[in-house]
């Protein structure tokens, strides 16, 4: 027998509570006991007027944010749309069934206002990591630095090249990329970060990188610098810089010693790849900060044209010399100059030099310098720092950091694939900070919630 047609009927009275209607085991639950937003009003504060018209709840704003970068709703458009939809995400917000989601445009006044004025991006990124410790999730001793390329909101359409001429200052008129890109020319992670200009130039958003380091088509980007702990991959510190690996070892730097201020983190021991074994990064870890560097040393020696490299000339200390292989001292100075020279070239290299009589009587010049008179070896000022990296590289716990060091390298692979953040919807420096610190927070929030579920198993939205 068929059933009958039902109807909607208007009811006079509805018994809906929200509270009820979220399942205990959804993840907003999950990620709402660690979200602290009881200090953002005296934070921001000074930042409003004490006349007017009421503003739109801050806290109202962040947490709709938060879920966005969360679930990977890229769109502020589309975010306050789900927002209104869904009862999760308004439960959540504190909108209940009647409140009112404000307009996306509402968002970008607010970002190049208050929230970058008073920096609360950056306060709320900190105080996921806060919380992170107060859990016992970061142990302080293993951290693991590396960069990822995410895309620019730049095309090659809309670019100059290097050579041609360009009047930023009537661009930056009109385009706030291009003024915070005038205003980051001296700063290490942007513009001083290197003098090689790049083959083109987004007159969008110039501050962007061309690059070509994924061996594939070039593009616009920026890079994300991820400092996390190794115990739980927990990221205590994110920066935003320069595609370039000059602009990802100063933010190396830049993060580890704002880990120190702001919570008092100093690791033993620092992983890497072998982009931050550069002599001069290994000296700043090991003689200024410390740090045990488990990271492969920058060293281009090795001749793979069957000659004697580097490595096989031994170098005694207490006699500041080489040997080579066929028992010969290399030393820095051979002959008495009568107008002496420096030892140290403007790179911090040191050259050691064989006698051109010795090595032209020895049977193994074919193998070792077979088309300059005498060998040179050069050695950095920094290679005591690089000898001690090398030492690690053969004992175990650098193994173990070398298989832990992967977990950045999934959180980046987490990043742009389930938060979606593979290219970046802000532009300029500003907008790019904006983004790394709320992702960063993000994945912050996730891992609490995964790691310290309440008891209950969290199941994905």
């Amino acid at each position: 027998m068929m059933g009958e047609r039902r109807v909607a009927q208007e009811a006079l009275f509805y018994e809906f509570s929200l509270e009820r209607h979220v399942p205990t085991e959804h993840w907003v639950r999950a990620i709402d006991r660690f979200v602290d937003l009881s200090d953002i009003r005296a934070h921001l504060r000074p930042f409003y007027s004490e006349i007017g018209r009421p503003s739109i709840d801050p806290e109202l704003m962040i947490r709709m944010l938060l879920i966005g970068y969360c679930f990977g709703i890229r769109s502020e458009r589309r975010l306050c749309e789900e927002v209104h939809l869904n009862l999760a995400y308004r439960w959540f917000c504190r909108l209940g069934l009647e409140g009112d989601v404000p307009d996306h445009s509402t968002f970008s006044k607010n970002r190049h206002g208050r929230f970058r004025d008073s920096d609360l991006l950056r306060e709320l990124f900190e105080t996921t990591v806060r919380r992170c410790i107060a859990e016992g999730l970061v142990g302080g001793e293993g951290f693991a630095v590396d960069a990822s390329l995410i895309k620019a909101d730049a095309n090659k359409q809309c670019s100059a090249e290097a050579s041609e001429p360009v009047d930023w200052d009537d661009l930056a008129r009109t385009r706030r990329s291009v003024r915070e890109y005038l205003d980051t020319l001296d700063e290490a992670a942007w513009g001083a970060a290197s003098e090689t200009r790049p083959k083109f130039v987004s007159r969008s958003d110039p501050a962007a990188q061309w690059t070509g380091a994924l061996k594939g088509h070039a593009f616009f980007a920026y890079a994300t610098n991820y400092l996390i702990d190794l115990d739980h991959a927990v990221i205590v510190d994110v920066e935003a810089s320069r595609a370039i690996r000059q602009a990802e070892v100063g933010s190396a730097r830049t993060m580890l010693d704002r880990t120190l201020e702001r919570f008092g983190l100093w690791p033993a021991r620092l992983a890497a790849d072998s982009a931050y074994g550069s002599a001069e990064n290994l000296a700043w870890l090991v003689h200024e900060r410390g740090i045990e560097p488990h990271i492969p040393v920058f060293d281009k020696s090795q001749r793979s044209d069957g000659t004697f490299s580097r490595s096989d000339f031994a170098y005694d200390h207490a006699r500041d010399l080489y040997t080579c292989p066929g028992g010969k001292e290399l030393r820095q100075r051979q002959k008495v100059y009568r107008t002496e020279r420096p030892l140290v070239d403007e790179n911090g290299l040191m050259r050691y030099h064989a006698s051109k009589f010795a090595c032209d009587a020895c049977s193994l010049k074919p193998q070792c310098c077979p088309i300059t008179p005498a060998r040179k070896i050069l050695r950095s000022i920094h290679e005591g720092a690089r000898d001690m990296a090398r030492d690690i590289a053969q004992t175990d716990a650098y193994v173990v950091s070398r298989r832990e060091r992967k977990k950045v390298e999934m959180l980046f692979a987490h990043l742009k694939r389930i938060l979606r953040l593979d290219r970046l919807r802000l532009r300029g420096p500003n907008g790019a900070r904006d983004e790394f610190h709320l992702a960063a927070a993000a994945q912050n929030l996730r891992k609490l919630a995964k790691l310290l579920p309440n008891g209950t198993q969290v199941r994905a939205a």
